[in-house]
């Protein structure tokens, strides 16, 4: 288990007002087109991604994602007006405490997220202080890259066209890590590098985290994430979260929930219990297109394989094993957050882990980040 002061606090797991009752945290979602879906996710809070994306084709012919700095602005302004407009069902998430503000008043928490700083990148000679905007729209995560580096950090699926590499954060990395923390700003290094994860867990001031995922010592592909990763991040009083995107998880076919449960198992072990947390990746309903192919994965994987075989060619690590699905067909569902606490409870996880587990973790690291 990872040592520090940071795992050692009781988690903020109930709030004295409510019923006793495990705290739901999801690690990455979005806003739902229908409201309703967040009272039948059982969600208490979660990061939710209001990221807008250009899409940037390399000269080696793979495509990357760029978060832009306008396309964020403006997605970021449209999801504030959005959580504005329905208070009854929505609480912008701006500290720790909002999260059993949301439980008194039957609402949920949003602690709005950006999965890659690229959309910060214009205002490196400028103090960052493109990050101080977001922060006054209501930005409360950052993540560092998506897939590929940009200014501040290497990118998981970086390559030179024979191999992967693995960047290390850069000097303006380093600058932005010093302004999240003075900020306030959780710390996201999904999707990053693993050398820049280290870094940036050497660096921080605050606990960081990883808020989806998987671990490279069940699949051994670029996309996951190396023991060494997994303490680090337990080492800052950071937590990391699983996520539900099956062709990370297992290379059996077909994919259960006892596939998911190994990487949480898996996490415990090697960083500790208090790292532990639950991710999505998916809308609150779950992968839209695999439900309307009534999660026929077989059919579903198929609309990954021109970007997966891209990757190949590039020899990324793990592209060279064909994906056979996308997701658990039990946990994409609107109920997957109750499914995964029976699942723990059979599996043999106590009340108390399943409280950490299931959002205790993620109270905690929120409340220690944003106060």
């Amino acid at each position: 288990m990872a040592a520090g002061v940071l795992l050692t606090q009781t988690p903020l797991a109930y709030s004295l007002n409510s019923p006793k009752k495990r705290v739901y945290i999801d690690g990455l979602s979005f806003l739902p087109d229908d409201l309703a879906d967040l009272a039948a996710s059982k969600l208490d809070a979660y990061l939710c991604d209001i990221s807008a994306i250009e899409a940037i084709k390399k000269p080696d012919g793979t495509t990357n994602y760029k978060r832009t700095y306008k396309a964020c602005m403006d997605s970021i302004t449209a999801a504030l007006a959005r959580v504005n407009q329905n208070p009854q069902q929505l609480l912008l998430g701006r500290s720790g405490s909002d999260i059993n503000k949301a439980i008194d008043s039957q609402r949920t928490a949003v602690f709005f997220q950006i999965q890659g700083a690229d959309c910060v990148e214009q205002s490196i000679t400028s103090g960052l202080d493109q990050v101080d905007e977001f922060y006054h729209k209501g930005l409360r995560a950052l993540q560092l890259t998506h897939h590929y580096g940009n200014l501040f950090a290497g990118g998981a699926l970086d390559n030179n066209g024979k191999q992967g590499l693995n960047l290390p954060l850069t000097t303006a990395g380093e600058q932005l890590i010093a302004k999240l923390n003075s900020r306030n700003i959780l710390i996201d290094v999904s999707h990053s590098s693993p050398q820049s994860a280290l870094d940036t867990a050497k660096l921080s001031k605050a606990p960081i985290v990883q808020s989806h995922g998987a671990v490279r010592s069940i699949v051994n592909h670029a996309r996951c994430t190396p023991d060494d990763v997994l303490k680090a991040i337990a080492g800052t009083g950071g937590l990391f979260g699983v996520f539900m995107m099956t062709f990370w998880l297992t290379q059996d076919n077909p994919p259960t929930t006892d596939h998911y449960l190994a990487h949480l198992k898996h996490v415990a072990n090697v960083a500790g219990i208090d790292a532990v947390a639950i991710a999505n990746d998916y809308p609150l309903r779950g992968h839209k297109e695999l439900q309307a192919l009534d999660n026929d994965n077989t059919q579903g994987v198929k609309q990954y394989l021109d970007w997966w075989h891209s990757l190949r060619a590039r020899g990324v690590l793990g592209f060279d094993v064909e994906p056979q699905h996308v997701v658990v067909p039990e946990l994409n569902h609107i109920n997957r957050m109750q499914r995964i606490d029976d699942a723990l409870a059979g599996a043999g996880f106590s009340g108390l882990e399943r409280d950490k587990i299931m959002g205790g973790n993620w109270q905690r690291v929120l409340t220690a980040v944003l106060g």
